[in-house]
């Protein structure tokens, strides 16, 4: 039997199950199968250099966003509007039939928006280029999922269930769950909170499930089995997801406020050009992007080149700052000048661990160089005891 074939055997298994109290122990055992049996079919084939499916796109900019939807819902169109690359649009579906990459100018920032073929149904299983498509959206910072305002809602859910199928958490963040394997030493079970979801049989069971027999689990939230089987596998990746629903130009305006008004969705329309300006300001408040501009010493500030950092991936301090100049760049630093609305007054003297906000401007003091400091200070240091052995030389004794 094949793995897909296990795989629908589960879910067959899963769903004629009834979910109770007597039943929590083998529904979660199903899961952790699933689970695994998900994570071989996503795996490499045998012989294979292992690189994986994908599209040959390299990143450009300072951050990457993946349209992702079914056919023909206006995806090539809206690449084209916002960077003007040309995507072939056509009113049959699949007429994107590979990644195409564009630019987005905004806020002095390059952004790489990236067009992806349609998706359907099946494609965590391999159907039509599902693989590709959800390799590509692992490596984006922030995922569009583009949708017909003029179709079911079961398309959003369709999407959601497929790119969860393969380890992408949409809107979610990682579990409070401390996990690390062990030699020896057993599975020590602990939690820091009431756990209403899973207990610590159930916890050993899904453990035994991956042959882990010795290992230690701390639960910091109430989490479910689905988080811990999460942390198990480690290849999930936690993204941030805007719905994104195209053509409000044809429903009404009903339909169009209950739309706007759930949560992580906005409303456009390709067709007549609105609300892309604020689908820009969404993408970079998401995207949680800094720009921070440099003040050379005894010089104007350069507005036009800024270092540009991410809440998200990695952070916005002086020290991330720094090595995104240079990484020899620290041992040398003093301090530094900060202007903008992270400094209480301006200039703000501050230290590496000081939090940078949009737009500030920093000067980067440098330390003195060794031979003006340093050697000073140790000519004082080896000349000080001769200075002391005199003056105790011409002290008078005490008697």
């Amino acid at each position: 039997m094949g793995i897909l074939e296990r795989i629908k055997e589960i879910e067959a298994e899963m769903a004629r199950t009834q979910k109770n109290k007597a039943t929590e122990y083998h529904l979660g055992q199903l899961k952790a199968k699933l689970a695994k049996l998900r994570t071989q079919l996503l795996e490499p084939p045998k012989g294979s250099s292992g690189g994986g499916d994908g599209f040959e796109v390299t990143k450009f900019g300072h951050g990457r966003v993946a349209l992702i939807g079914f056919p023909s819902v206006g995806k090539s169109t809206l690449l084209t509007m916002l960077t003007g690359t040309h995507s072939e649009a056509a009113s049959y579906e699949f007429t994107t039939l590979t990644c195409i990459p564009g630019i987005i100018h905004y806020n002095d920032t390059k952004i790489q928006l990236l067009d992806l073929p349609g998706i359907i149904e099946g494609a965590s299983e391999g159907k039509g280029r599902g693989r590709q498509v959800i390799a590509v959206a692992k490596s984006s910072d922030l995922v569009l999922m583009v949708l017909d305002a003029s179709k079911s809602e079961g398309h959003r859910q369709i999407l959601t269930r497929e790119l969860e199928a393969v380890g992408l958490r949409l809107n979610k963040r990682p579990p409070q769950i401390y996990f690390k394997r062990k030699k020896t030493g057993g599975i020590s079970f602990n939690t820091t909170v009431p756990l209403t979801h899973i207990d610590e049989k159930l916890c050993y069971q899904i453990l035994h499930e991956y042959k882990i027999h010795n290992a230690e689990v701390l639960f910091r939230e109430d989490a479910t089995v689905d988080d811990l089987i999460d942390v198990i596998e480690g290849n999930r990746k936690y993204i941030k997801c805007v719905y994104v629903y195209n053509k409000i130009d044809v429903v009404g305006i009903d339909d169009v406020d209950k739309l706007a008004r759930q949560p992580n969705s906005l409303v456009i329309s390709c067709n007549l050009k609105l609300n892309l300006d604020r689908l820009l300001a969404r993408m970079w408040d998401e995207m949680g992007l800094v720009r921070v501009y440099t003040k050379p010493q005894g010089q104007q500030p350069d507005f036009t080149d800024p270092v540009v950092l991410s809440t998200d991936r990695g952070g916005c301090t002086v020290e991330d700052f720094c090595n995104h100049i240079h990484r020899s760049l620290l041992k040398d630093v003093k301090y530094v000048l900060v202007w903008g609305t992270s400094a209480r007054h301006y200039p703000q003297h501050c230290g590496l661990s000081h939090g940078l906000q949009d737009e500030d401007v920093v000067q980067i003091v440098k330390k003195k160089e060794k031979e003006e400091g340093g050697r000073g200070r140790f000519k004082s240091h080896t000349n000080a005891p001769d200075r002391i052995s005199d003056r105790v030389k011409k002290a008078p004794l005490k008697t």
